[in-house]
């Protein structure tokens, strides 16, 4: 059987600066190097080789749906939910009541919010 790891995710995004500052204030991710192209494509570390690519579309109609997202994971939502207060980027439970968690059937604590394209971003504590 063949092995994979995660790679990247790719995002495409109207405003590719405003997108980059909305995912360093909140994750704290670096910017890396595009070493792929010379586009205006900019990428940040999710750290372990992982990476988020932002991809400049600043006429594409973006579509979102909560059941497209995804997730990261911490030891301490709480705290994350905090930054997030601290930060006035509301967040939701699954079922879309704000400012609540949600814990899953299995136990996994997570709560939802939104970048500034719409794409929907849970943060779970699966560790």
């Amino acid at each position: 059987m063949i092995n994979f790891k995660f790679n990247h995710i790719a995002l495409s995004v109207k405003d590719v600066d405003k997108s980059v500052a909305f995912y360093q204030k909140v994750f704290q991710f670096k910017e890396i190097e595009n070493t792929a192209s010379n586009s205006k494509t900019r990428w940040l570390s999710l750290g372990e080789g992982r990476q988020l690519h932002l991809i400049p579309r600043p006429d594409f109609e973006i579509k979102v749906n909560k059941a497209v997202h995804f997730a990261l994971t911490t030891k301490d939502v709480h705290s994350f939910v905090n930054h997030l207060i601290s930060l006035n980027i509301d967040y939701t439970d699954w079922l879309d009541t704000p400012k609540k968690d949600y814990i899953r059937k299995d136990g996994i604590l997570q709560v939802y919010f939104q970048d500034p394209n719409g794409f929907w971003i849970e943060v779970n504590n699966a560790l």
